[in-house]
């Protein structure tokens, strides 16, 4: 039992270690770019982790509370639904306006070509038609 905790500890925590590396904004990462964390912590199986969760990240106290659940309940008052901004409404209402438009127009062609097919079918010459 105690050998295979020998083996699953560093196990664990290189798997642990590895997760947080990747879920570690970029611009979070300190000394070293993200991707030579990596490296670090999958090649140095036992050293490569405890470096990483001792020096390779940003680590600050909760800016908007003591917990982690405290500092989202803030942040949601920051954000707002795309069905409350405006500025997302306004733009869906100017796309939907230009769509309409083209609509209009490829229905517009649509019509005229259908109209000069059913002319050609009748026999009347294009340039009778006015083109």
């Amino acid at each position: 039992m105690f050998r295979a905790l020998i083996y699953l500890l560093p196990l664990a925590l290189t798997i642990y270690a590895f997760i947080d590396c990747l879920n570690t904004p970029e611009d979070e990462a300190k000394h070293l770019p993200k991707i030579a964390w990596v490296f670090i912590i999958l090649l140095f199986w036992i050293v490569g982790p405890i470096v990483w969760l001792a020096a390779g990240k940003m680590r600050h106290a909760p800016a908007g509370g003591r917990t982690p659940s405290e500092r989202h309940r803030n942040h949601r008052s920051q954000w707002v639904a795309p069905d409350d901004n405006p500025e997302f409404l306004n733009a869906l209402k100017e796309e939907n306006k230009k769509d309409e438009s083209l609509l209009k127009d490829w229905e517009a062609d649509l019509r005229r070509r259908e109209e000069e097919l059913k002319r050609r079918e009748n026999g009347e010459s294009p340039s009778a038609s006015g083109e």
